[in-house]
């Protein structure tokens, strides 16, 4: 059985998800540890009451960048992960991490990519009067939110919605998704290759997969 390292900030809202998924069989691996770069981050509680190893590597314990992240990435190979993922983990990764795992690493982001990259994506959207929103999870790469998309799922926004509304109605598709596609790559259907995502020996177009 494969294995996964799940790396957050927060809830962990994405995280159970995750968990269930794999206790329920949607998800053929096992989640050998979470990482949390904040010691407060409620996901760390979900992880220990699921009996999943847990470890706090924050920031503000070295002198650099590099010194975290070479400590950060030293301590996840201890799990040897086929897969990292991040769910919610609020530091950008430089360069040198992202490639240290390419083609092992996913991230989910709040938006519909190539649409509101970085953070407070929920108000953009709202401020921008948009009919949709939604979630986007990819692969990770050098440029920030813009590495090769893998899945979408859209939400309507109405005129009445409330920026928590909204939050609320992308959370759920969210919890859907990820452990979809992390389904996906612990059965070996989904890869990243020459800057693409691939699926089922297929490229994927640049939207993602398409559900039907």
């Amino acid at each position: 059985m494969k294995n996964i390292v799940v790396l957050i900030s927060g809830s962990g809202s994405n995280l159970q998800a995750i968990i269930d998924a794999c206790r329920n069989g949607q998800i053929n691996g096992n989640i050998k540890a979470v990482f949390s770069n904040v010691p407060e981050a409620y996901g760390l509680v979900r992880a220990q009451q699921a009996g999943i190893a847990t470890e706090l590597v924050e920031s503000k314990y070295f002198a650099s960048r590099t010194d975290y992240e070479l400590v950060l990435a030293d301590t996840i190979d201890r799990y040897t992960p086929d897969l990292i993922v991040l769910a919610g983990y609020m530091r950008i990764l430089s360069p040198t991490f992202v490639n240290r795992y390419t083609g092992k690493l996913l991230n989910i982001h709040p938006s519909l990519l190539p649409k509101y990259p970085g953070l407070h994506t929920h108000r953009q959207a709202l401020d921008n009067g948009d009919s949709e929103h939604g979630a986007t999870i990819h692969f990770v790469t050098e440029e920030l939110d813009g590495g090769p998309i893998i899945l979408q799922a859209a939400i309507p926004i109405t005129p009445q919605d409330s920026e928590a509304e909204v939050i609320k109605k992308v959370q759920q598709q969210e919890h859907r998704i990820y452990p979809l596609v992390v389904g996906w790559f612990m059965q070996g259907r989904l890869a990243m290759r020459d800057g693409k995502a691939w699926m089922d020996n297929h490229p994927l177009p640049p939207q993602g997969y398409i559900e039907n």
